[in-house]
C-alpha cells in the first residue's frame, strides 16, 4: 500500500495545527476516512472480485457434475471450504442438492 503523506501546514487550519502539535509534535499520524467512506475488504485490490469469480467457477463446475473431491484438488481448498462455496452459491442461484 502506498501512503500519501501531506504536511499539516499545507492542509490544516493554523489553530487545528497548533492543537495537534500539542499532542503529537513532529510525529506521523494516520487520520482514517469517515466510516461511511470506507471501502469493503478486497475492493481496491481486486481480491474480492477474484474470489467471487473463483466461487462462481467452482459452482459451475460442481453443477456440471464435478465432484467435491475433484474441486478440492483443483482449487487447493478443504472439503469444508468447497462445501461452503457450493452452499452459498446454491442459495444465490436457488439450486437444490449437493453431491460428494
Amino acid at each position: 500500500m502506498i501512503a500519501n503523506y501531506k504536511n499539516g501546514k499545507d492542509v490544516l487550519p493554523p489553530q487545528l495545527l497548533k492543537e495537534l502539535q500539542h499532542y503529537i509534535e513532529g510525529e506521523l499520524i494516520y487520520i482514517p476516512k469517515k466510516s461511511n467512506q470506507r471501502v469493503g475488504w478486497g475492493e481496491l485490490s481486486g481480491t474480492r472480485q477474484m474470489i467471487t469469480s473463483r466461487n462462481e467457477e467452482i459452482f459451475e463446475l460442481y453443477s456440471s457434475g464435478h465432484s467435491v473431491d475433484h474441486l478440492m484438488q483443483s482449487y487447493h481448498l478443504s472439503e469444508d471450504s468447497i462445501r461452503k462455496v457450493i452452499f452459498k452459491m446454491r442459495a444465490e442461484h436457488g439450486k437444490e442438492t449437493i453431491q460428494s
